[in-house]
């Protein structure tokens, strides 16, 4: 029979697109019910009454299509509470429509393109994490343009780039170079390196400040009350 931690494993898959951390652990499941039939009851939350429709959309569908995929869901209630377009949402979702049929009149494109946009700053907020530890380690700059990923030791930042570069169809095995375009998936020169570097510094930065700001606003909304399988920094 599906479980509670079933279910919570399952949402630790889905990630807000624009910070790249899981809905779990940023605090946004605000409750998960299993019935012993196998019906699943999520509720999402948001850090704020009008955070971007089309950053709620994308978590709400992959949360359902999370939530139903997991052996012995029978039905599968997945709906995101206290904002302004929760409504449409919600039914879009559950009907599977996508982002324009359900703003009908309002939206003239669908996602994808939007949720590549993010996986390329994931890539470099995640290159930029992995290249900072090899160069805390001694790493010089004008070595990392030399370095495939083979080279790096194993770290969690590392798979999640690997991860993320797959995603969007750019080179992760081992043999491939560790800095490599985030659009083109071409290796970066040596003479390029330093700007390369200097950009995924500041879209790392971003992307963590933006999750500070985030966390706190959500802490604002709900102050007595932490989000499940969130856990602590």
């Amino acid at each position: 029979m599906i479980s509670q931690a079933d279910v919570l494993g399952a949402l630790d898959g889905v990630r807000d697109p624009e910070l790249d951390e899981p809905v779990t652990s940023l605090g946004f499941v605000e409750s998960c019910v299993v019935s012993p039939d196998g019906a699943v009851r999520v509720r999402l939350r948001l850090p704020t009454y009008f955070c971007a429709p089309n950053f709620a959309f994308l978590m709400v569908a992959d949360a359902y299509d999370a939530v139903t995929a997991l052996p012995g869901v029978s039905h599968p209630d997945v709906q995101l509470v206290d904002h302004f377009t929760a409504d449409a949402i919600n039914s879009g979702v559950a009907a599977r429509s996508g982002f324009v049929e359900s703003f009908d009149g309002e939206a003239v494109d669908e996602l994808d393109s939007l949720r590549r946009d993010f996986i390329r700053k994931a890539v470099l907020a995640g290159t930029d994490r992995v290249c900072r530890s090899l160069l805390e380690g001694g790493a010089a700059v004008s070595d990392l343009a030399g370095l495939t990923l083979g080279d790096v030791p194993w770290s969690s930042d590392l798979e999640r780039l690997r991860a993320r570069r797959s995603e969007l169809g750019l080179p992760s095995g081992d043999g491939d170079p560790l800095l490599v375009d985030a659009v083109t998936g071409e290796r970066v020169s040596p003479d390029s390196t330093p700007a390369h570097l200097h950009r995924t510094r500041l879209t790392r930065v971003s992307v963590e400040a933006n999750g500070g700001v985030c966390r706190g606003l959500l802490h604002e909304r709900y102050p007595a009350s932490a989000g499940l399988g969130q856990r602590e920094e």
